[in-house]
């Protein structure tokens, strides 16, 4: 006589499974928000200019899925890695020179910015960061990019936020391309959503280096 599987242990493991697979939040565009994350704009095009990232392999179908390793930054993910947060999915994201992907454009003081989250979980807190003054746009983010306090740090109070968040940041002054993290630290796993963020204040932005054969950093006007 065959045997069939308990129809409640099935439509459970089939449950786990899909939350395993279902991610969870990017950093969205909104009315009168900065901009959306990179990973965004490989789905969304801009609303205004109808630009969007290009060349972002399986990430462009679920930009919520930036997840890795919380802890950030004593531990987290890896240098050269930060964009991406080690999730295979998202390893395009990883790819930075001073013209891979669309910025859009910032100013420094109070701004929006907006979460949108598929599966929102209990939250210990969203934190943002901002690469240093001088950082180098053509090498691979790493920590040594960023300015590792945070600057805005948002309380989750360890509740479930609604399905659409926003915060207001008093973002530094800077000029030019520079890069916005925005991790959001789930309070009930060990993981943590990164969220980079391509901007362009006015002014001519960081000094990008050309190392030659001997070492020297010659500046480009």
């Amino acid at each position: 006589m065959k045997s069939f599987p308990n129809k409640s242990l099935v439509a459970l493991a089939i449950a786990s499974m899909s939350s395993g697979v279902l991610a969870h939040g990017y950093v969205s565009e909104s009315n009168d928000g900065v901009a959306a994350s990179r990973a965004a704009l490989c789905k969304y095009p801009t609303s205004d200019t109808n630009e969007r990232n290009t060349n972002c392999g399986a990430i462009q179908y679920e930009p919520q899925s930036v997840e890795g390793p919380d802890g950030f930054p004593e531990t987290g993910p890896r240098d050269g890695k930060i964009a991406s947060a080690e999730t295979a999915l998202a390893a395009a994201l990883d790819e930075q020179t001073a013209d891979r992907w669309v910025k859009r454009p910032i100013k420094s003081g109070t701004q929006t910015f907006e979460w949108t989250f598929t599966a929102n979980h209990v939250t210990r807190d969203w934190k943002y960061y901002i690469t240093k003054p001088n950082w180098n746009p053509n090498a691979s983010l790493s920590r040594d990019s960023f300015d590792l306090n945070p600057f805005c740090v948002v309380d989750g109070n360890m509740v479930q936020p609604p399905k659409q968040m926003r915060h207001q940041c008093n973002v530094p002054e800077r000029e030019g391309y520079h890069v916005i993290l925005a991790v959001w630290d789930v309070g009930d796993t060990a993981a943590s959503f990164y969220n980079v963020i391509d901007v362009k204040f006015d002014g001519d932005g960081p000094v990008i280096p050309e190392w030659t054969q001997g070492g020297q950093i010659i500046p480009t006007m």
